[in-house]
């Protein structure tokens, strides 16, 4: 028999309303970890918009617009798995002019986007933003537990889904990254929230011990 799960704006209703309840006030940094192509990015959209209902400043951020560059990655061995989770984004980068001056609820301004992948350059004229003292800012992308990030997400999801056999090669390095990944941190160890993104308009929460 199937198991019940709710529609996707239901879901996404009820984690708005957990991260509300729990950080009604100040700054908070939502992280949207997922496998390779596990839907994490149109899920973290959804939350945005969810929480954006409420009155709430609400930012919107992805660490695919902070990737080394492409001569870096390539260096690295750009169909290593294990390369590319160590050296495919600018770590340094995303905390430098995001993560660290948003948390720190004060003036301090911040970018959104740091790497044009397009022109595979870093953003030469950045956006600088502002907030007031009660903002959530939405990351979603891969990778975002890891031990450097982790314990700067005041709450996290870890979104994954049935896998399916690779069938190109990116998607086997995606695969392969994954796994070094998950069996180098366990993410859904240290995640608020468990989400199975199988059926994407379905997704269904997954209660663990750690959750």
């Amino acid at each position: 028999m199937a198991r019940w799960a709710p529609l996707k704006k239901d879901q996404l209703e009820s984690l708005a309303t957990e991260i509300l309840h729990n950080y009604a006030r100040g700054r908070a940094t939502v992280a949207i970890d997922g496998r390779y192509n596990a839907g994490q990015k149109e899920f973290a959209d959804g939350l945005a918009d969810t929480l954006r209902a409420s009155t709430k400043h609400v930012f919107r951020a992805s660490i695919d617009d902070f990737f080394q560059p492409r001569a870096e990655r390539d260096r690295a061995g750009w169909l290593d798995p294990r390369a590319h989770y160590r050296s495919a984004y600018d770590y340094s980068l995303f905390r430098r002019v995001l993560l660290d001056p948003f948390r720190t609820a004060g003036s301090t301004g911040f970018v959104l986007t740091g790497f044009d992948e397009q022109r595979d350059q870093p953003v030469t004229q950045p956006k600088w933003m502002s907030a007031g003292p009660d903002a959530v800012l939405v990351v979603d992308g891969v990778y975002l537990h890891r031990p450097e990030l982790a314990p700067l997400w005041n709450y996290s999801v870890w979104v994954t889904r049935t896998q399916t056999p690779p069938a190109t090669e990116l998607e086997t390095r995606g695969a392969e990254a994954d796994g070094f990944y998950i069996s180098s941190v366990d993410p859904s160890m240290k995640a608020s929230a468990i989400i199975d993104n199988t059926d994407p308009g379905h997704p269904r929460r997954v209660f663990e011990d750690s959750c």
